[in-house]
């Protein structure tokens, strides 16, 4: 009797630790999303797509509505040139709502989003998820999928 109460006073301490654990991982995570969300659209302010590029992993891909898919860095310069300068993007904001995760390896983040144009006008807002992995030079988002609020024109 004395060892089952034993172990189970172990096995109590150890859950306990693994959710502290979890819990501050996930807490960096959250950190680091806010940041990278902080400097993204800083890209379009600046025209610095190494911004925007940087925001990304390696392996990053991005599931634009009606588009086919932008993968790895020279697809994801090419995604910012034509948000840049086919659709006049300069500003905009992440409101994040949710992170899912243990904050390991991945997490996801959902939210809306909205996009400024040159005037400092609101031309489109949405919905997000993304697929954050956590990589040798910090969290970075690896899947970018998100959809408009409005009608395709």
């Amino acid at each position: 009797m004395r060892n089952s109460k034993k172990m189970l006073s172990l096995l109590a301490v150890v859950l306990v630790g693994n959710f502290f654990i979890a819990s501050a991982q996930l807490e960096e995570a959250k950190k680091a999303i806010a940041e990278s969300n902080a400097r993204y659209f800083q890209s379009f302010v600046k025209n610095d797509s190494s911004i925007f590029i940087n925001s990304y992993a390696e392996d990053a891909c991005i599931l634009a509505p009606n588009a086919p898919l932008f993968c790895g860095r020279n697809d994801i310069a090419k995604f910012f040139r034509a948000g840049y300068q086919d659709y006049g993007l300069r500003n905009g904001k992440f409101i994040t709502t949710k992170v899912y995760g243990d904050g390991k390896e991945y997490v996801t983040e959902e939210g809306i989003w909205q996009s400024i144009n040159a005037k400092g006008e609101l031309f489109d807002d949405g919905k997000f998820l993304v697929l954050w992995k956590k990589t040798s030079k910090g969290w970075k988002m690896y899947r970018d999928s998100f959809s408009s609020n409005r009608a395709p024109k």
